[in-house]
C-alpha cells in the first residue's frame, strides 16, 4: 500500500509493498470500502510470456484510502472486495483489455468510466494512458515496464513503482476527463459506449482459430493447411499445459515454414532452418506428429475461412453486388464528415462492419428510420443511430439517383 501524492509533483515513491496475504488483504478492503468516490483499478498480465491472460498483479485506489496493490495468485477470490464496492464507479483505462481477468478472480464492476475510451470520444490525438495523463494532468508517466513477465516474482521495486502510478492519477484523469465531457456534450455518448464495453462479450469463442496464425495465408493447398492447423493445434495445446506463450514454444513463422516443406520425416521437419523456437527441438516428436496427422487425415479445411455467413470483402462487391458498392462508398464520406462535426474516430461514431452490412442488405424502404431500425438490430448505440441514420439514408438515395436518375425521372 502506498499514499497518493500530488499530480503536479512528479509522483514517486521510495518503497511499494505488495498485498499476497489473506488477512492483510481484507483489511484493505475495509479501508478502500470507507475511503470516498470512484474507484480507480488496474491490472497487469503477463501477455507474450504466459498462455493465461490472468491477473497478476491488480492496484486499486481511491481518494481516503490510498494505493493498494495485491498479488492475485496467492490471495485467490476478490468478492469481498467486489461486494464492498458494487455499485460504485470504477475508473479503468482501456477497460476491454482489463475486464476479462479481473471477472476471472471476482471483480465485476457495474458501472465504468473509461479514461481511455473518453479520450477517444474526445478526439484526442494520443490516447494511451502516458499520452493523456501528460496532456490533461501534466505529469509524465513513464512506461518502460508495460510489457514486462508480471509473473516474476518478486516483482523489482521499480516495477511496483511504475505499476502505483499507473492507477493512482486514475481518478484525477477521470475527473478532467468528465469535465470535458460534459463541457463539449459528449457525457451521454460516453456512458453509453461505457454500458456497451460492460455488456460486450470480451471473450468470444471464434471458429478455426488456427487461422489466425500468422502468415497462413503463404500455405499452399488444403493438405498444406491441415498440417498449419494440427502444428497450431499441437502448440496451442502444449502452451496451454506449461502456462507458456505459444510464440514463445515456436514461432508462427517456424510452423508455416513447416506446413509448405511439408517434410517427408521426422528428420527433414528437424533439419529446416527455419523451424525454430524454444521448444522446437525439445519436443520434435510432438510437433512430428502433428505433421504426420495433417498429412493422413480426411478432414481438409477449406482453403477460405469463414462459414458463408460474412460478407465477402469490399474490394469484391463491385463484382459481386454493385448496387451495395455504389451504396457503400456513397456512405462512407458522409459517415466522415459527421464524424469530423462530432470531433470522433470514425470507427467510434460507426464500425466500418455497421455500414458494410446495412449497405449490402439495406431495409426497404432505405429511409432514416429503417436504417435506424436495423443499425440497433446490428448493436448499434442509441447515440450512433441518431448521429448517422439520416447521413447514410440520403447517401442512399444520392446514389440511387445518380445511378439510375434516367429511370427515377421516368417514373
Amino acid at each position: 500500500m502506498t499514499d497518493p501524492a500530488p499530480p503536479d509533483a512528479g509522483p514517486t515513491h521510495p518503497h511499494v509493498e505488495v498485498i499476497s496475504d489473506r488477512g492483510v488483504f481484507l483489511d484493505a478492503v475495509g479501508r478502500i470500502a470507507e475511503g470516498t468516490g470512484p474507484v480507480a483499478v488496474d491490472a497487469e498480465r503477463a501477455s507474450g510470456f504466459r498462455y493465461s491472460q490472468r491477473a497478476y498483479l491488480i492496484q486499486v485506489f481511491r481518494r481516503g484510502a490510498g494505493v493498494f496493490l495485491f498479488d492475485p495468485p496467492a490471495i485467490g477470490s476478490f468478492t469481498p472486495l467486489d461486494e464492498a464496492i458494487a455499485g460504485e464507479e470504477q475508473v479503468l483505462h482501456a477497460a476491454s483489455q482489463d475486464l476479462p481477468c479481473l471477472r476471472e478472480v471476482g471483480l465485476d464492476p457495474q458501472r465504468i468510466f473509461d479514461t481511455e475510451l473518453a479520450a477517444r470520444l474526445l478526439g484526442f490525438a494520443r490516447v494511451g494512458l502516458g499520452s493523456v495523463v501528460e496532456e490533461l494532468l501534466g505529469v509524465h508517466l513513464a512506461k518502460e515496464h508495460s510489457a514486462a513477465d508480471w509473473s516474476t516474482r518478486p516483482l523489482p521495486q521499480s516495477w511496483l513503482v511504475y505499476a502505483a502510478l499507473d492507477v493512482e492519477l486514475l481518478v484525477d484523469l477521470r475527473d478532467a476527463l468528465h469535465a470535458l465531457l460534459v463541457e463539449r456534450g459528449k457525457l451521454g455518448i460516453a456512458e453509453q459506449e461505457f454500458e456497451a464495453v460492460l455488456a460486450r462479450d470480451l471473450r468470444p469463442v471464434r471458429e478455426e482459430p488456427w487461422r489466425r496464425l500468422s502468415g497462413v495465408h503463404q500455405v499452399r493447398g488444403a493438405r498444406g493447411l491441415a498440417v498449419a492447423r494440427e502444428l497450431w493445434l499441437a502448440r496451442d495445446a502444449y502452451a496451454r499445459e506449461t502456462d507458456t506463450a505459444p510464440g514463445r514454444i515456436v514461432p508462427d513463422a517456424a510452423l508455416v515454414a513447416a506446413a509448405q516443406a511439408m517434410p517427408a520425416t521426422r528428420r527433414q521437419l528437424a533439419e529446416l532452418k527455419s523451424f525454430t523456437g524454444r521448444e522446437s527441438r525439445s519436443q520434435l516428436d510432438r510437433w512430428w506428429a502433428a505433421v504426420e496427422t495433417g498429412t493422413a487425415t480426411d478432414d481438409l479445411p477449406a482453403l477460405r475461412s469463414g462459414s458463408g455467413e460474412g460478407l465477402p470483402p469490399p474490394r469484391a462487391w463491385s463484382d459481386r453486388n454493385p448496387d451495395a458498392d455504389r451504396r457503400l462508398k456513397a456512405a462512407r464520406p458522409r459517415i466522415a464528415e459527421v464524424a469530423a462535426d462530432l470531433d470522433l474516430p470514425v470507427e467510434n461514431l460507426l464500425t466500418p462492419d455497421l455500414l458494410r452490412r446495412v449497405a449490402w442488405t439495406p431495409p426497404e424502404p432505405a429511409d432514416a428510420e429503417r436504417i435506424g431500425a436495423a443499425l440497433a438490430d446490428l448493436g448499434a448505440r442509441p447515440w450512433q443511430v441518431a448521429a448517422t441514420s439520416q447521413a447514410i439514408a440520403d447517401a442512399f438515395v444520392d446514389q440511387a439517383q445518380d445511378a439510375g436518375s434516367g429511370v427515377v425521372a421516368a417514373s
